[in-house]
């Protein structure tokens, strides 16, 4: 196994020898930030347990493998037919493909959209809407703070780009499809950018997924504007194989009277890791993070939250939720900052954890840092195993034992599910955790695509 120095070297050396192509077809916008962002990966590195933001995952065997980098879009061969058949005919959405982090060339499925939204690739949107994507490209993510972005940001080339302008309501959701499809091992660097105007309302409901059982390591980051009175729902469904490994980053600023809800269910996937970092820059402001992770063998899941309150009078609600099964491990680290400012901040963070083997382990970490005086702040862990109370309770009404245990863990994972504010992609993921606890799937089977792993 390479140190990791050998590893920052080697991508060192694949943005020198790729300048040119990573410059070509990309605005200055792009390339200006990506020239700063590399000096900062040369300082950071890929981060290693020294870390203490990643110290229950080690990256190194991640990023130890001779992967594919495709700098330049390359045409994935996808039959659109095979691949958006929903089985939930109530989930009616606003569907995009994306193929190895680039925009799918022949998206043909965005034509039902309100008059001014725009939804393109990132390259595109870099040269068409100049003003808007420069306004916002960039400013929120914080690649000085953490390698994995800052790496990101050097290599981005394209992802998806959505934008809503003031007053619009998108009343069907906008279902994101992230395709990993390779005939080698691939690593695949997507960045996304969306930006939501005053008064403006939109749900996007992201689905990675993995065609072929190649191993890929994905690095993605999704930069969020939500304006004044907006209301945004973001809802990412994690499943993949066993050889993938997933590095997802979020950054969402949100404005005064804005409302934010997101939801993060890692449902399969060899390593996840999700960061997900939250800035409160205006007064009044309502954010709802949640997320939910079932895991089972040897998966590793890590979430790491941040949730920023710099203005006043603004609350957030996080609750994130596992079940760990075999040999597999989490993480969770919250962090809540309140500061001097922020005066009348109501913040909650929880985190349990329900452990079916001796084998299962789950670190968790929350965090309150607060600088003002005037807030009521909360937060807490809980670890355990299943309840015998309740389990003799359901046994005692003529359920078997491995019913009542099923009946048990859905009931867990529910609390997560139920603040799913789409009613048909509510009932829908609670089939798909119905069946992931019952240990009988290994692909989504039932989502908004037919995905052959």
């Amino acid at each position: 196994m390479a140190n990791i120095d050998t590893i920052n070297k080697d991508f060192a050396d694949l943005f020198e020898q790729g300048k040119e192509l990573l410059s070509n077809g990309s605005s200055d916008c792009m390339n200006k930030t990506r020239e700063k962002a590399f000096v900062q990966f040369q300082e950071l590195g890929v981060p290693t347990r020294v870390n203490e933001n990643y110290k229950y995952t080690n990256l190194i065997p991640a990023f130890d493998h001779p992967y594919n980098v495709n700098l330049r879009y390359m045409e994935v061969d996808v039959d659109l037919n095979d691949i958006f058949q929903c089985d939930v005919p109530e989930l009616d959405t606003n569907m995009v493909l994306l193929t190895n982090g680039w925009f799918y060339g022949n998206n043909k499925v965005l034509t039902e959209l309100p008059e001014g939204v725009i939804v393109c690739g990132v390259q595109e949107a870099a040269q068409k809407y100049p003003d808007i994507f420069n306004a916002h490209y960039g400013k929120y993510a914080k690649p000085e703070e953490d390698g994995i972005v800052a790496l990101n940001t050097a290599l981005a080339k394209d992802g998806l780009f959505i934008y809503v302008p003031k007053g619009v309501v998108i009343d069907k959701p906008i279902q994101v499809v992230n395709l990993l499809r390779s005939d080698r091992d691939l690593m695949a660097t997507q960045r996304n950018l969306f930006v939501i105007e005053e008064n403006a309302q939109a749900k996007i409901i992201v689905c990675d997924h993995t065609l072929t059982h190649h191993k890929y390591l994905s690095n993605s980051v999704t930069e969020v504007n939500v304006a004044s009175n907006a209301v945004f729902d973001l809802y990412t469904l994690q499943n993949q194989h066993l050889n993938s490994v997933i590095l997802n980053s979020t950054f969402i600023r949100q404005d005064k009277h804005s409302n934010v809800l997101t939801n993060t269910i890692s449902l399969y996937g060899g390593t996840i890791r999700n960061n997900h970092h939250v800035l409160l820059d205006g007064e009044h402001c309502e954010n709802n993070t949640y997320g939910m992770y079932l895991m089972d063998n040897k998966q590793h899941v890590d979430n790491f939250t941040s949730i920023d309150h710099s203005k006043p009078n603004c609350s957030s609600n996080e609750h994130f939720k596992g079940v760990m099964d075999g040999e597999a491990t989490a993480a969770f680290a919250g962090r809540i900052y309140v500061r001097r400012d922020a005066q009348k901040t109501l913040a909650y963070q929880s985190n349990n954890n329900l452990l079916l083997s001796d084998d299962a382990q789950i670190n968790t970490k929350p965090q309150l840092i607060i600088d003002a005086d005037d807030v009521k702040c909360s937060h807490g862990a809980t670890v355990g195993q299943m309840d015998e109370d309740a389990l003799f309770y359901l046994r005692a009404r003529g359920i078997d034992e491995k019913e009542a245990r099923q009946m048990l863990m859905f009931a867990f994972a529910h609390e997560i599910i139920e603040k799913i504010r789409v009613e048909p992609l509510k009932d829908q993921i609670d089939a798909l955790v119905d069946t992931r606890l019952r240990g009988e799937i290994s692909k989504c089977n039932t989502c908004a695509i037919a995905c052959k792993n």
